[in-house]
């Protein structure tokens, strides 16, 4: 287990004042984040998606279409939710990276394939330590939004994609239906935040800032055309539970 600690505070209030995707500390803030909350990381996605989390992962394994043989890198891995949901499908290799130790600490201890296809690896999206070429599905789940530069990670998708390749982005969006929308606001600026910090006796403001990352980060047009603009085609984006979130699906051609 890493020994690494996080600071007390990774986001003020004060700091989240403004847009922290603007920070050029940001990739440091995000790391000591989740370094604080890997451990009720997976309890609190359960309680506060009211188990959802892992249909909207199931649903983006469906869309990656996985054919035998295939090879997948799950970037912003996490705990490894969806790198073992890729696991139950006959891809050949299927490796989870992740910006943070901590995290992928708790993942290895929920590794219970012993087909040795699952491994997991400390990397950053935006520099990704594999050769061109070298994978047919990348995935990242609710992770675009916490890279420093989407752009730049985008970039890197595709290029460790082979021809043919199938990019799965699972972000959460703003319903487009008003009082859903209104709804969903509410309870992920007011309630959440206040229950999940107790859960994770957070003191790093970690669900201070997961509102509003999501409330200023991209839409969903924009994250389209962001990769028609890194030379993916084919680009659509699913809905899912009333677009709570939103599965982007793009291939390389």
């Amino acid at each position: 287990m890493s020994n690494q600690s996080a600071p007390t505070e990774a986001w003020s209030k004060q700091e989240l004042a403004q847009n922290p995707h603007t920070r050029d500390d940001k990739p440091e803030r995000v790391r000591n984040m989740f370094a604080a909350i890997a451990g009720s990381y997976d309890l609190n996605n359960r309680v506060h998606s009211f188990g959802r989390d892992q249909a909207w992962r199931k649903a983006a394994v469906r869309l990656a279409e996985v054919k035998e043989g295939d090879e997948i890198l799950d970037c912003a891995c996490g705990t490894g939710d969806l790198t073992f949901a890729f696991a139950k499908t006959n891809a050949k290799r299927i490796i989870g990276s992740d910006f943070t130790q901590e995290m992928l600490d708790v993942a290895e201890t929920k590794l219970r394939d012993t087909s040795g296809r699952v491994s997991f690896q400390q990397a950053d999206a935006m520099a990704l330590p594999f050769d061109d070429e070298s994978f047919d599905v990348v995935s990242i789940a609710f992770g675009i939004r916490n890279v420093a530069d989407p752009a730049k990670a985008i970039a890197q998708f595709h290029r460790v994609l082979r021809p043919g390749g199938r990019l799965i982005i699972l972000e959460f969006d703003e319903p487009s239906f008003p009082p859903i929308r209104w709804g969903n606001a509410f309870y992920t600026r007011i309630i959440m935040p206040i229950t999940a910090t107790l859960i994770a006796r957070d003191k790093s403001g970690a669900y201070r800032y997961l509102p509003k990352s999501v409330k200023t980060f991209m839409k969903r047009d924009e994250m389209q055309q962001s990769l028609q603009d890194a030379g993916f085609t084919n680009t659509t984006a699913k809905p899912m539970t009333f677009g709570v979130c939103v599965c982007h699906k793009a291939i390389k051609q």
